[in-house]
């Protein structure tokens, strides 16, 4: 490595002496002010841009995780980790990669030798409790290795050999026993060697001994999936151990729980191999709390489908705070239930809420059929646009096709006397610009002449009718029946031409 390559000088600001050192090493600031913002409270911080870090400089600063942005790693990568795990005390080193939810992005940097990825944004409490966890199995690993280094050297030395074992297994029996995260040996074969009483209680057994006993295939016996332990037993005669691996168990009592590995081969001193040796870690909580989050997720999103158009709404999850787009070519149609507000005095509450549900469902139905645009409804009116967001070039004979279809639909709709409610129905085509507003609560409308001159050939029609601007009857008089209302006064416009929509010539 580059024996040049320095962090940044951040010593007057570090936090009390004692906690964890993580260097942060960043190409994008919002990255690094992102992991700044959760880890600042929690850790000793130490950043760096370069793509060469000295490992005395890691070594000299007692860094005990390294966090790596996704860019900078697709750089570095494989050869990056086999640098640090070249080294005797920093092979262990874990190496967390932090960038987006890209599944390509995930593959690349476990297959290069990270142990974790954290995804943008983070989740505060996910992304310390993920950290957490790799920095408790980095610590026993190192006091592991200590330990192994200690009994190698009092077994050189020939006449305190007996007796530093025997402390040595004791002292490593007293983290093995009092440890609160699961620990066990197997053998190749699947069968305990060991097991403390954390994983016997994870397990939901009484005892390690009872574990033991009851359990003689780990394989077949304990993992949900059948063929998980033979997946794992893969990964580990490739490549020595497996981080963070995540299964599906069964308890004794026969329920499931989720469970995260950290397995790897111990070797004896002539690189014989003698068992796997893991920890576990319950998660179950953490996964049901990712899958209610996953399911608000999609509840949210399809709450926010119902009300915007499908682009607008992928567009507005991806961050823009305000969208607003002009459309050159769009046709705009009102409907208006003729005298409802005098038949709604008549009816309950709930079955004028019923029936209004019922007649704009039908409507809604229409608008899918044509591919129709539902902008929104005021009372007992209804507005709808085609063209939009996506441009087509058929929007008119789209519109013109369902205000036909909903003046037969609304025929099956009746009043409290018993005669059929009626509609009056506006059409116009022309430009429009398109937005979302609000802040709580979105809304997707339209502005513009276009829409007004929509609004207002539905209000001064006449009840079963389709009025429509001259522009519409320009573009649809050759596929449907029109016939001239003549001129209608227009607030704001004065006398405009406008035409009665009466059927289409062809059926479809």
């Amino acid at each position: 490595m580059n024996q040049q390559a320095e962090f940044s000088d951040t010593r007057d600001d570090f936090l009390p002496v004692g906690q964890d050192c993580l260097l942060l090493m960043y190409r994008d600031q919002l990255t690094k002010t992102a992991l700044q913002q959760v880890l600042d409270a929690h850790y000793r911080l130490e950043f760096s841009q370069d793509t060469a870090i000295s490992l005395d400089l890691l070594k000299s600063y007692e860094v005990a995780l390294i966090l790596i942005e996704s860019s900078l790693f697709v750089e570095m990568g494989q050869d990056f980790c086999q640098q640090i795990r070249a080294q005797r005390w920093s092979r262990d080193l874990p190496i967390i990669v932090v960038g987006d939810r890209d599944p390509q992005l995930v593959a690349t940097a476990f297959a290069a030798g990270a142990q974790d990825y954290l995804s943008l944004p983070l989740l505060a409490a996910e992304a310390i409790a993920r950290l957490q966890a790799r920095l408790s199995d980095y610590h026993r690993r190192q006091q592991l290795s200590q330990q192994n280094r200690l009994l190698l050297a009092e077994v050189r030395e020939r006449k305190q050999a007996e007796e530093a074992l025997q402390q040595a297994e004791i002292k490593y029996r007293r983290i093995f026993e009092n440890a609160t995260e699961g620990i066990f040996q197997t053998s190749r074969e699947g069968r305990y060697i060991s097991v403390n009483p954390a994983l016997a209680e994870i397990y939901g057994y009484a005892s390690p001994e009872e574990l033991m006993q009851t359990i003689t295939d780990v394989g077949k016996e304990l993992y949900v999936e059948p063929q998980r332990r033979a997946e794992l037993v893969v990964y580990l005669e490739q490549f020595d151990q497996i981080e963070g691996s995540e299964s599906e168990v069964y308890r004794q009592d026969g329920s499931k729980i989720w469970i995260s590995e950290t397995i790897r081969k111990v070797y004896d001193e002539a690189g014989n191999f003698q068992y796997y040796e893991g920890i576990v870690h319950d998660i179950t909580e953490q996964r049901q709390m990712e899958m209610e989050l996953r399911q608000q997720r999609q509840q949210a999103d399809r709450l926010l489908g119902n009300i915007l158009p499908y682009q607008i709404a992928n567009r507005l999850k991806m961050g823009p705070k305000s969208i607003a787009e002009n459309y050159d070519s769009v046709t705009v149609l009102f409907a208006d239930l003729v005298q409802f507000t005098a038949a709604s005095g008549e009816m309950e509450a709930h079955k004028l809420v019923k029936l209004l549900n019922e007649i704009f469902s039908a409507f809604d139905r229409l608008a899918e059929k044509y591919g129709l645009e539902k902008i929104k409804t005021i009372g007992d009116a209804y507005m709808a646009a085609a063209g939009l967001p996506t441009p087509r070039a058929d929007h008119v004979d789209a519109v013109a096709s369902m205000a036909l279809e909903m003046q037969a639909a609304i025929q099956h709709f009746h009043r409290p006397d018993g005669q059929p409610f009626q509609l009056r129905i506006g059409i116009s085509t022309g430009p429009v610009i398109a937005g979302v507003i609000g802040v709580r609560k979105f809304a997707y409308d339209l502005w513009g002449d276009t829409v007004n001159l929509a609004s207002r050939m539905e209000s001064t029609g006449i009840p079963g009718k389709i009025q429509v601007t001259a522009e519409v009857y320009e573009r649809l008089h050759h596929l449907y029946n029109l016939e001239p209302r003549g001129a209608v006064f227009v607030k704001g416009r004065g006398n405009m031409e406008s035409y009665w929509l009466l059927s289409r010539k062809r059926a479809l």
